[in-house]
């Protein structure tokens, strides 16, 4: 295969009766690429076609699965961006890629957002057909010109987390993403026997390109949900006779503690990406698997199985340990301990990242990609996963763009200078922590106005007034990791709900 419209268009030729969508509104995959090839026709009429590329903004549901579809059988680009960003991030974002149509599934965003791009409406994209202004868009012939691109075409494109500054677009061909749909149903032996429940955001490359494109590859039934819900999952697994559940740390962290072996029993998993120890064992599955990758890095480049009653030795934990690599994936550490990744031939991993003026190389002259993660070799020469080189802050799951966060707060007068770091939380990952220099008080009334507008992962925790931020010799960076160790002159708790 060349392309994911071919994928797709195979998988429901061979096994057309197999479930697909949100699990609040599955369809057979037959109805699903029946509706998605009607909607390509109503994407010519607005314009929309072949090498064109747009934006796909929207919770999890059928109808966004179903427009990621009809974009891949129509040939375009499809830009899928996390909706709880504030609008004027995402225009700013969405400006870099001067995309060609906006596609919203559940609110309208910001006129702002690409004002002369075509805004389509995608909610009822599930009953047959795209709107603009609450009217469906006229049909003309079904164009099933994404059968014809090259597998190092676009496929789409995917944002970083933007750690420190603002996220970044990673760059994605079809042949990255068929490489690793086969990489996750080989690895994992997805079959027509399987139903695969991918729980997470779509925008993330773990449920879109393990749970749908590798459950596609393997001829599974496909399922997903708008957002995961700890007290909801077992129920859903069970409801649905789930086999393959694809998670990451931060959702078995909460199943671990929210949930118990009496929520679980009955339960049909037979395996689940990024199991640890205590989730094997206390739901009684039978495999659990680990891995390494990143949406730059190949999507996944490493993985190891893992049998339920087997005990991880590392320190770093069973969810840490990559293991071994893809066949067409190499990797190597740095002397400071940073992994280092290289394909074996163009466009597995992410093509580079994508800016106003072209696609940026994200690999070097020998072509490594450095991941910016520390690492390690264990005793057989496998890839442990240690940390993140650089600052980062996580909040269920999402990494908080702090320069974002650090700029929304920086307009307050009686604030001379701040810096956002992190501390523990056994609910939520991490919290965000906002340190001030102020001549006086903190002034969290207005802390707390600006909080409001933020997304409810960016806002911190409390505030921490300090005498003066610490910084690096020479550049006079902030040092971040020095941050928590000044003795505070005042605290202020925000009551942060997770």
């Amino acid at each position: 295969m060349n392309n994911l419209a071919e994928l797709i268009l195979e998988r429901a030729d061979r096994r057309a009766s197999a479930r697909f969508g949100d699990v609040d509104h599955t369809m057979s995959l037959g109805e699903a690429v029946a509706l998605a090839r009607r909607a390509t026709g109503q994407l010519q009429s607005a314009g929309i076609g072949v090498g064109h590329c747009a934006a796909l903004i929207g919770e999890t549901s059928t109808s966004y699965l179903l427009a990621w579809m009809t974009l891949q059988l129509a040939g375009v680009e499809a830009a899928l961006i996390n909706p709880s960003l504030p609008d004027e991030l995402l225009a700013s974002m969405v400006a870099d890629l001067n995309v060609d149509a906006v596609i919203w599934c559940e609110r309208p965003p910001s006129k702002q957002l690409a004002p002369t791009s075509v805004h389509l409406d995608a909610s009822k994209l599930s009953r047959g057909f795209f709107c603009i202004d609450d009217k469906p868009l006229p049909l003309e012939d079904e164009s099933l010109a994404g059968t014809s691109r090259g597998s190092e075409d676009v496929s789409g494109y995917m944002h970083t987390s933007g750690t420190t500054g603002k996220p970044k677009f990673c760059t994605q061909s079809h042949r990255y993403f068929l490489e690793l749909g086969r990489f996750i149903a080989d690895s994992m032996a997805l079959s027509c026997a399987d139903t695969v429940f991918a729980p997470l955001p779509m925008f993330h490359i773990n449920p879109m390109g393990y749970g749908v494109v590798g459950g596609l590859t393997g001829g599974a039934d496909v399922l997903a949900t708008r957002r995961f819900s700890a007290s909801g999952f077992w129920k859903t697994v069970k409801d649905n006779g789930v086999t393959v559940a694809f998670l990451h740390s931060p959702p078995v962290a909460v199943l671990n503690r929210a949930t118990d072996a009496n929520d679980a029993a009955g339960h049909r998993l037979r395996a689940v990406f990024l199991a640890d120890e205590e989730f094997l064992n206390k739901f009684a599955v039978p495999m659990g698997f680990s891995g390494y990758g990143s949406t730059e890095a190949a999507g996944l480049c490493h993985i190891w199985p893992w049998r339920l009653g087997d005990r991880c030795k590392h320190p770093e934990g069973m969810s840490r340990f990559g293991g071994a690599p893809r066949r067409d994936v190499e990797w190597d550490l740095t002397e400071d301990g940073e992994i280092l990744v290289r394909a074996q031939r163009p466009h597995i991993l992410s093509s580079g990242y994508r800016t106003a003026s072209g696609t940026a190389d994200l690999t070097d002259e020998n072509g490594w990609f450095h991941t910016g993660d520390l690492g390690r070799r264990d005793e057989h020469g496998h890839l442990v996963f240690i940390e993140r080189k650089a600052d980062s802050i996580r909040v269920k799951g999402e990494y908080v763009p702090i320069a974002f966060v650090e700029e929304a707060f920086a307009a307050i007068a009686e604030v001379e200078e701040l810096a956002l770091w992190r501390r523990d939380s056994d609910l939520v990952d991490q919290e965000p922590i906002l340190y001030v220099v102020a001549p006086n008080d903190i002034p969290d009334g207005k802390i707390r106005e600006v909080s409001q507008s933020l997304p409810r992962f960016m806002r911190p925790a409390a505030v921490v007034r300090v005498d003066a931020l610490p910084r690096n010799e020479g550049v006079g960076k902030i040092n971040r990791r020095l941050l928590e160790t000044l003795e505070p002159l005042e605290v202020v708790e925000l009551n942060r709900q997770g």
